[in-house]
């Protein structure tokens, strides 16, 4: 008899889908999928391994283990191009099994090895031939290459190795081979170069002619990036593209290979201009149409010519975990609007990140359409002012006659209003009709779902997600539509366990962790320092690169983030010597082990109180809050050293932690628990740090927390350092109803108020827009950012009430705590060992709180109920196993209700208003 319980298709490494992986002995995993009818406590006690090579006999690898998640590959090691398929099933018993059972097989999964060796490659770098030096943008080009297979016989396989400098899109007798945007991504180009590697044999022609045809554009390799005007060409000011054509054929052992060299032909291309703060010209009457076609127009104003050879990047290139970015979804508009001024502007009801399709456009030969985005109106017209100096506008000039479904290429923005200058629906139809927002970002994987009986709390954990959505385009920025979109080290470092709950990111984080050391240790002061933004592009001048807590302390909190999450070790083996560089070199001490207080530090950025021309200006002492990160980064690389056996550092790193809190108490805690800083901030890092010294010190600090949400009116009083633990540590301090007071809070600054407001994405102030609809006069003002939504995370772990105890969630918390006026909530989330699914209600008229609990085999959970309607934190849990559980506990509606809502603590002498409670 076979287990109930199936097992779904193994994955290798954080590869997305195993084609094209990068390592000769990728690991493996695989999921469980459950019925109805899986036994309860399923554990696996064995596993076995099928692998098929080409010309070699099925391998069958059995191994004595209940581990499923990154287990080491069995067999001997792949080569370059090697492919193979690998199955597996587990053996394992449940409850009331008498004996262990295998599952069945899970289905086969193919695997193929990249080009693992630099003498692999034999293509070189073309581009055109040029002499001068371009000043501006740089217009994107094109090369081609004619070949035939003719006689050859049947294709085995095809496969395009391909990057360029620059961005590119590949072609094979017309057809786009891939569906990738922005490719090959951005990475730390001086010293990592990603790469793709393409099936392309369904785009061949196996008995005739046919042409491999390239456009690369500038991308991040050369457009200007940065604020106060930013920086051109930081990687070079040369476009080109290096690309390896290799066909397998059934009965020929020759290998067929076409990469590009200085036989080429080249030849500018009729997009004019494309970048990403300014957006993209397209010149229809400079097109060849045919230009990526074997038949080739000869006729065209733009000539072909000959290529330059450029030498091989010295830069490693890499066939990277991450996925690609790719258009994802399509909005369709909801309206269009007449702005005072006579402006036609169309509103996609979401603010989104992407471009624009167009379907058709009709014009007279020269005229013009541009499309200028933004996230909002102000006044009635689109507010481009915190675009600052981006254009953030494409424009297309007509040829005359029908363009069928346009959109920019080589360019993204952030828009939820598009403003249309030049459309004439006579000509082109109706606009409502024509326009699509394509919306795109990094194509990885929903994991992460939460909803409860609050419709503006999932709208709060939708402006979360969409706002992930936005700024996860090939690396995590912090904005995507200024003058910025920059990968800043802090707003990851908040978010980045609420990202890796709502998406799987151990590919694309773990890839850009690996340039945040190539940058740390080739740019960074000293070898040690990481940069404020990775890939670093801000000039020494600009941001001189001074060490700062929270921000450079994502190369310790960032792979922790991941480890816990996905349970895979390799990504803190990898970053080791990175954080090693960080905290024995990088941060700037004083005499007594803390920060040097000579060191201006960011701080609790963004606190509400900050003028807005002064970020930074925070009511909390940056110092203070560096030196709670300190602590809180010691503890984690004292863990991080045991899990990778390295002794002699964990041990010296636990004496430091010890010191350390010591040092920090006499500073900055009196013997009462309170802080000098007595801030929400300074009181929710020590409490959630573990920074004082008894439990009563604790216990007196989360009052005094208390009493400081109460005086702020429940509205927001932190900013980067406090925002994303303020509710946790409300919750862990006893005061879980206060926690749900401050989420639930309309009034500005809270996390409620934006969605009075209308918001659909994370803004990145709290009044980025005004009760009076106009926009918030600072400089920098974004309606897109997710620093703040890492409110989710605390939905996640105590709303619906699941964490992970044990690294890769195989040891899960269940724990949810009611309050405020939800009584109802749920998440789901798929595990690197299967589903796992908790809904709880209330139930007043029974008096029940029920709980429904799936969890998946292989783990367990320890569920711990609310004590009667009410939480004390001292409720016992029990550990369950995998499987469906129904439990329900009584639940004291009245008292439930009576501690709702806490009450503001107002001045005697001022009027009461009432409460703005959402």
């Amino acid at each position: 008899m076979t287990s109930q319980i199936s097992i779904s298709a193994p994955t290798v490494e954080q590869h997305p889908t195993g084609f094209g992986v990068g390592t000769a002995t990728p690991r493996v995993s695989w999921r469980f999928l459950t019925t109805e009818n899986c036994p309860r406590d399923w554990q696996q006690t064995s596993y076995e391994i099928q692998i098929s090579r080409k010309d070699s006999e099925e391998e069958t690898y059995s191994v004595t283990s209940d581990a499923s998640v990154l287990v080491p590959w069995p067999s001997t090691p792949l080569k370059s191009r090697e492919r193979a398929r690998i199955r597996v099933r587990s053996f394992g018993r449940g409850e009331g099994q008498a004996q262990v059972e295998p599952t069945d097989w899970s289905p086969w999964t193919d695997v193929e090895c990249s080009l693992l060796e630099r003498d692999d490659w034999v293509a070189l770098p073309i581009t055109e031939t040029r002499e001068e030096v371009v000043d501006g943008p740089l217009r994107p080009i094109r090369i081609r290459k004619s070949f035939t297979l003719a006689g050859r016989g049947t294709i085995e396989t095809a496969r395009l190795y391909i990057t360029s400098l620059g961005i590119y899109r590949a072609f094979i007798n017309g057809k786009e081979v891939s569906d990738h945007c922005l490719a090959p991504g951005w990475t730390s180009y001086r010293y990592r170069l990603n790469y793709q590697t393409l099936d392309v044999a369904p785009f061949l022609n196996h008995e005739g002619p046919n042409v491999l045809a390239i456009e690369v554009a500038e991308g991040w390799y050369a457009t200007r990036l940065g604020f106060k005007g930013g920086r051109r060409k930081l990687y070079g000011d040369r476009l080109a593209a290096l690309a390896q054509l290799e066909i397998q054929f059934k009965s020929d052992p020759e290998r067929f290979s076409l990469a590009t060299d200085r036989t080429w032909s080249c030849q500018p291309s009729a997009i004019v201009k494309s970048e990403f703060y300014d957006g993209e010209l397209y010149d229809a009457r400079e097109d060849n149409r045919n230009w990526n076609k074997i038949s080739l127009d000869e006729t065209s104003s733009n000539p072909w010519g000959p290529v330059q050879e450029l030498p091989f990047p010295s830069a490693t290139l890499v066939s990277p975990d991450a996925p690609p970015v790719r258009i994802t979804e399509e909005i369709k508009p909801v309206s269009v609007q007449r702005t005072p001024s006579g402006k036609t502007i169309l509103d996609f009801g979401q603010n989104l990140v992407g471009r624009l399709r167009v379907r058709s456009i009709n014009k007279p030969r020269g005229e013009r359409l541009v499309f200028t985005h933004a996230e909002v109106l102000e006044n009635g017209e689109l507010g481009t002012r915190p675009l600052r100096i981006a254009k953030c506008s494409d424009e297309v000039v007509s040829a005359g006659g029908e363009l069928v479904d346009w959109s920019p290429q080589y360019t993204f923005h952030g828009f939820r209003y598009v403003q249309v200058d030049g459309w004439d629906e006579d000509q082109s139809g109706p606009l409502l009709a024509n326009f699509i927002a394509q919306v795109m970002h990094t194509d990885i994987t929903r994991t992460g779902w939460f909803s409860c009986s609050h419709p503006m709390v999932n709208q709060l954990h939708q402006n979360a997600l969409w706002s992930m959505r936005g700024n996860f385009v090939s690396i995590p920025t912090d904005c995507p539509q200024r003058d910025e979109r920059l990968g800043w080290t802090g707003d990851i470092q908040i978010f980045g366990p609420s990202a890796n709950f709502l998406y799987n990111t151990a590919g694309m984080l773990g890839e850009w962790l690996q340039d945040v050391a190539a940058e740390q240790f080739n740019d960074g002061k000293d070898g040690c320092v990481p940069p404020f933004v990775v890939p670093n592009v801000i000039s020494e001048e600009l941001w001189p690169p001074t060490p700062q807590a929270q921000w450079d302390d994502v190369v310790i909190l960032g792979p922790w983030a991941l480890y816990q999450s996905y349970g895979d070790i390799k990504i803190l083996s990898r970053q080791y010597k990175s954080m090693l560089a960080w905290i024995d070199g990088g941060l700037q001490r004083g005499p007594d082990g803390l920060w040097d207080p000579e060191v201006w530090q960011l701080g609790d950025w963004l606190d509400p109180t900050a003028p807005p021309v002064e970020p930074g200006d925070a009511r909390t002492n940056g110092t203070l809050v560096a030196d709670a990160f300190l602590i809180r980064i010691t503890s984690v690389i004292s863990q991080i050293s045991g899990i990778l056996g390295q002794v002699a550092d964990s041990k010296r790193f636990a004496e430091d932690l010890v010191q350390l809190k010591t040092t920090f108490q006499a500073k900055y805690i009196a013997q009462s628990g309170l802080l000098v800083g007595d801030s929400q901030t300074a009181l929710s890092l020590a409490i959630m740090f573990d920074l004082h010294a008894t439990p009563n010190q604790v216990k007196i600090a989360a009052n005094r927390l208390v009493d400081l949400v109460r005086l702020a009116k429940f509205r927001v009083a932190t900013g980067f350092a406090g925002t994303p633990i303020i509710t946790h540590a409300l919750t862990k301090g006893g005061h879980h109803q206060v926690a749900y007071r401050m989420l639930l809070e309309k009034g500005c600054p809270s996390w409620m108020y934006p969605i009075t407001m209308g918001a659909t994405t994370m803004w990145e102030r709290w009044d980025s827009m005004l009760p009076d609809g106009s926009i918030n006069p600072g400089e920098m003002t974004s309606f897109n950012h997710y620093a703040f939504g890492s409110i989710i995370n605390w939905l996640h772990s105590t709303v619906a009430g699941i964490s992970p105890i044990s690294p890769g969630w195989k040891e899960i918390n269940v724990q949810p705590i009611p309050g405020g006026t939800l009584d109802s909530a749920e998440a789901t989330y798929n595990t690197p060992y299967g589903r796992l699914e908790c809904r709880w209600s209330i139930q007043p008229s029974k008096e029940l709180f029920i709980l429904d609990l799936l969890i998946p085999p292989n783990s367990r959970a320890l569920v711990t109920l609310p004590s009667d309607g009410h939480f004390t934190g001292q409720e016992q849990g029990r550990w369950v196993g995998s499987g469906q559980h129904h439990l329900s506990t009584p639940f004291n509606w009245d008292r439930y209700s009576s501690e709702w809502p806490p009450k503001r603590r107002i001045p005697f002498m001022r009027r009461p208003e009432p409460d703005s409670i959402a």
